[in-house]
């Protein structure tokens, strides 16, 4: 079961104030508004629907405001499609949606976690992802479609070693 809950967010404008993020297990209905985010990201959306019960979105005010899936492959996983909305940016949603998944692996009793990012690999280290070679992932991650022929060979492969938690 994923750990959702509550995020506060600052919001920036003429007198700062807060406001409520849910973090929550993504629902079928919420599919086109991912769709519509990923696709506003350049981020691809093949294979989406298909690991959609392991995707975890921010919601605000009714609407999604971010994004962040799983892929299982074998004891690994393979992060993708971490999006935060562009008037949400720079408030922690994109580390909060990648530390949910993490913990959600971790409590899983997966052993490392991949992804594949054209944009993004100054972002991921700080959540304990290390530049890989992209041949040295897990034969099992190198036959996602991710890796086999949605994200170009320019891509950063990066990986994050995963400890079991209770």
């Amino acid at each position: 079961m994923l750990c959702t809950g509550l995020l506060r967010v600052i919001l920036e404008g003429d007198a700062m104030s807060e406001a409520d993020v849910v973090l929550r297990p993504a629902q079928p209905e919420d599919l086109a508004d991912v769709l519509a985010l990923l696709e506003q990201a350049g981020l691809p959306v093949a294979g989406v629907e298909e690991s959609f019960e392991r995707f975890v979105v921010a919601e605000h005010d009714g609407r999604i405001v971010g994004v962040a899936g799983l892929e299982e492959h074998g004891s690994d996983g393979l992060l993708r499609s971490v999006a935060v909305a562009d008037d949400w940016r720079g408030r922690g949603l994109g580390g909060a949606l990648t530390e949910e998944i993490l913990l959600r692996c971790s409590r899983d009793g997966l052993t490392a976690v991949y992804l594949l990012t054209e944009t993004a690999a100054s972002f991921f280290p700080r959540y304990g992802f290390v530049r890989i070679e992209r041949e040295s992932a897990s034969d099992a991650v190198k036959q996602s479609a991710e890796f086999r022929e949605l994200c170009p060979s320019s891509s950063v492969a990066m990986k994050r070693e995963l400890t079991r938690r209770a």
